[in-house]
């Protein structure tokens, strides 16, 4: 049983920065989509970032593109989401998810939550303007 464990939210002024980190443990051999999503207040859940383990190829939502890196630490198993230029928007809790794929290297993981088997509980971001 895959068990993610998100941390490093806080809250932060418009144009700061967080890492948010998520650790993994219980996984079995193989390559996985691993991603982060958002839920904002009143909205729906939404992907942010995913990365592909067994390639490395990574998707980013168009609303954080130049400002948001997804990033592993495959011998710890810890996937990071760096952040800079924080805006206001981007408050929300934000969760870790992943789910094992057998797939070449060139593989994209899409933003599909559907498609994530294994979600953490959730680390709460929050920007003040």
């Amino acid at each position: 049983q895959v068990q993610l464990v998100e941390s490093g939210g806080d809250s932060v002024q418009a144009g700061g920065s967080l890492r948010l980190s998520c650790v993994a443990s219980g996984y079995t051999y193989g390559s996985y989509c691993m991603g982060w999503f958002r839920q904002a207040p009143g909205k729906e859940r939404e992907g942010v970032a995913t990365i592909y383990t067994g390639g490395g190829r990574t998707y980013y939502a168009d609303s954080v593109k130049g400002r948001f890196i997804i990033s592993q630490d495959s011998p710890n198993n810890i996937l990071y989401l760096q952040m800079i230029s924080l805006k206001p928007e981007d408050t929300a809790m934000y969760y870790c998810a992943a789910q094992r794929v057998a797939a070449f290297p060139n593989y994209l993981c899409g933003p599909d939550q559907g498609a994530f088997g294994y979600w953490g509980q959730g680390t709460q971001v929050t920007v003040s303007s």
